[in-house]
């Protein structure tokens, strides 16, 4: 930045000063003409009313340099300034009484003339008079104008590249500050933040933009630890378990029943093959792995799944048709399978499932009769492992996960899973509903 800057300023500090040696470069020339003109024009009239011959008055005192010059190039009239020297080597103005102007050297003058020319017809014929000043002034101070002009420049530059690295360093430091910050973050410090400085601007909203980014990281890793810790606890147990029967059966090997060591053996490898395969579920849906999604119609996958199978209680359905979704159908029938499988275990008598579409969204409502599910636990059932003693006591071979990735499922097709009030277990799915399909296809 401090380049670009510093470029950009010492480019149009350069024109700046290029223009303005010009301007005053034309401001002395056109005073030079203005009176050089008058000067000339003095000695024309002079040579209107008669030939003159020796000697010219001088009426400006810059303008001391004069002659009349005729057809054949001989100078028949001077100042004294002139007096013994040839004509001036000016081309002869083409345009009689028109004025015309231009530098140049003259020899034995220090300094440049400017010379102003003019052709008039006098009573002996045509005469040329010149009228010529040094530019002293401008000749002796041109060189050191330049330099301060380059100077000038060279300064502003330097001091616009200075300006601008500081205010740049100082805007850029609470960044740097940020840097060390974010550096001394470890693994173990998920708990801290950055400072975000003032005044509010883009900095402070880059501050509060990483704390907000630090405070969804310090949750992830404080879900993914408590996730390690609970899988550990319950991969542990049926490991354990497996573990003691096997032991248990091979100390006296002649005294067991070696096909119900086996069937115990096979129920704890079932767990843990549950286990296995809920957490691959999960890990999928946290990784956000792509999922091919198709129109989905809730309300004939839910009857579908209700009646694929004999359930302890029988389960009533009242679904709406067109009830479609955009989803992945292995996920919708993981999710319908868990909810129907959580309000079985727990109904006394019955359970109802209604699909119906409310307000541009699918909802989908599992309850049973059952115990319910107490107010301050209606959120905690979604959590990992977590089961309810009601729930551990009717089914002790269960993984705790299955609302869980339901919830999970629902999440990651933009839609919600919760628990609510009624008689017993109610269960509320929303989805948005899949846009109509367009014509012709």
């Amino acid at each position: 930045m401090t380049v670009v800057a510093t470029l950009i300023v010492g480019v149009l500090l350069v024109v700046g000063v290029t223009l303005l040696y010009q301007a005053v470069r034309h401001t002395v020339f056109e005073e030079l003409r203005t009176r050089g003109v008058l000067a000339v024009s003095d000695v024309s009239m002079i040579v209107r009313g008669g030939d003159p011959h020796g000697v010219l008055p001088v009426q400006d005192a810059d303008f001391s340099l004069l002659q009349v010059v005729d057809e054949r190039g001989r100078v028949i009239a001077s100042s004294d300034a002139m007096r013994g020297r040839p004509a001036l080597d000016v081309p002869v103005p083409a345009v009689p009484d028109r004025p015309v102007a231009r530098t140049l050297h003259v020899p034995g003058v220090a300094a440049d003339v400017y010379v102003v020319s003019e052709r008039v017809r006098g009573p002996a014929g045509l005469r040329t008079v010149h009228a010529g000043a040094p530019i002293t002034e401008l000749t002796r101070n041109k060189n050191f104008f330049v330099a301060a002009l380059a100077a000038a420049v060279l300064l502003a530059t330097a001091a616009v590249a200075w300006i601008v690295a500081t205010a740049v360093r100082r805007a850029l430091r609470p960044v740097r500050e940020m840097r060390g910050e974010l550096a001394d973050i470890t693994g173990g410090d998920t708990d801290r933040r950055v400072t975000v400085p003032d005044p509010v601007d883009e900095v402070s909203d880059l501050a509060r933009a990483v704390n907000v980014t630090l405070g969804r990281l310090e949750d992830v890793v404080v879900r993914q630890r408590g996730f390690v810790a609970d899988v550990s606890h319950e991969l542990r147990s049926p490991l354990a378990g497996l573990r003691a029967q096997l032991e248990v059966a091979l100390e006296h090997p002649e005294d067991e029943d070696w096909p119900s060591v086996a069937r115990a053996a096979l129920g704890e490898a079932d767990r843990l093959q549950g286990i296995v395969t809920d957490l691959l579920i999960l890990a999928k849906l946290s990784a956000g792995v792509p999922a091919e999604r198709e129109r989905v119609d809730l309300g004939t996958l839910a009857a579908a799944e209700a009646a694929r199978r004999v359930r302890r209680v029988p389960v009533e359905v009242e679904a709406a048709e067109g009830i479609v979704v955009l989803a992945d159908r292995d996920h919708m029938v993981r999710l319908l399978t868990n909810l129907l499988d959580n309000a079985e275990r727990h109904a006394a008598s019955l359970v109802r499932v209604t699909a119906a579409a409310e307000d541009g969204e699918a909802v989908v409502v599992v309850a049973d009769d059952g115990a319910g599910i107490p107010p301050e636990d209606r959120e905690r059932v979604f959590w990992r492992f977590h089961r309810l003693a009601e729930g551990r006591r009717r089914d002790r071979g269960g993984t705790g996960l299955g609302l869980t990735i339901s919830r999970d499922i629902a999440q990651s097709h933009g839609g919600t899973l919760v628990a609510a009030d009624g008689g017993g277990a109610r269960l509320i799915l929303r989805l948005p509903l899949a846009p109509a399909p367009e014509s012709g296809r």
